[in-house]
């Protein structure tokens, strides 16, 4: 699992941030988190190529959110783009894309097969290995995603090696917990297999403080959120429905999160985001300021 920083400003983009965009690479998903102006062009400098996206996820309509997506249909529209792209939204979305393809009509675009997903919160994806859930957030028509890859169970190598069972369609009902009979001996589940848990990364973006929030970030191993304010403007943060670093930082701590990466900060702290982290790291040691092209993983 890879993050990928594609876009981290606020409302205005600076030279050196663009507009929000956060790309999830698992396996064959190439998940993006909003698609702010220019995020098309972000995927080419990251060397990275948009027809391998498979879901967007939006979290509200807002243009620094989402003006990029009809340059990024285009682009997939003339790239040849073969995949149906998976796009998830609060409600409306549907009425919001309509206008999309009526303003920007090509033949490129008209190609690519989409389906529109208005979500509600809860579980809103759902596969083998992975599910996504929603919640709805302090901001307007917001909401933040949370992604959670499923347990694992694996094998105890050594155990087996020690048991002299060997390799085949058995292990394989360990795997999915069930016990086994080798020799006729029973090998039981527990003692043949272990369990890793799986990784969880929650996106919280434009929002006020919320407990909704704090159940998004719940054990996350990385909180990606925004922090558009410090606390000197804490006036202006709960006016307009933002965080403080402060407050980006409680929502981590109170989950028990492992990480935090803080972005969409206000451009008047250009060239003093280390004032931006000081204050996170006060409350969350382990806070770091994400940057457009910077990957982790995970």
């Amino acid at each position: 699992m890879e993050i990928t920083f594609l876009g981290t400003s606020d409302a205005i983009p600076t030279a050196e941030r663009n507009h929000t965009a956060i790309l999830l690479s698992y396996a064959n998903e190439k998940i993006l988190v909003d698609c702010g102006e220019g995020t098309q062009r972000q995927f080419y400098i990251a060397k990275i190529s948009p027809t391998k996206l498979t879901r967007l996820l939006i979290t509200h309509w807002h243009g620094d959110h989402v003006l990029g997506i009809p340059g990024l249909l285009q682009s997939l529209g003339f790239s040849g783009y073969s995949k149906t792209l998976r796009i998830y939204g609060p409600p409306k979305t549907k009425d919001f894309f309509n206008y999309i393809l009526k303003s920007f009509r090509s033949i490129y675009i008209d190609k690519i097969k989409i389906q529109i997903n208005e979500i509600r919160p809860g579980k809103i994806v759902d596969e083998r290995d992975f599910s996504v859930f929603a919640e709805k957030l302090k901001h307007y028509n917001c909401f933040g995603y949370r992604f959670e890859e499923k347990d694992k169970r694996k094998i105890n190598l050594s155990f087996i090696k020690k048991a002299g069972i060997k390799p085949g369609p058995i292990l394989k009902k360990l795997q999915q917990g069930k016990n086994i009979t080798w020799n006729g001996k029973r090998i039981k589940v527990k003692d043949a297999t272990f369990v890793v848990k799986g990784k969880v990364v929650a996106f919280i973006f434009d929002t006020g403080y919320c407990k909704e929030a704090i159940k998004l970030a719940k054990n996350a191993d990385i909180v990606i959120a925004e922090s558009t304010y410090l606390t000197e403007h804490e006036d202006l943060a709960d006016a307009r429905f933002h965080l403080t670093a402060k407050q980006a930082a409680t929502i981590a701590k109170k989950a028990k999160a492992k990480k935090l990466y803080l972005l969409h900060i206000s451009r008047r702290y250009k060239g003093k985001e280390n004032l931006v982290l000081k204050e996170a790291k006060k409350v969350f040691p382990s806070s770091h300021i994400a940057k457009d092209f910077m990957t982790i993983g995970i």
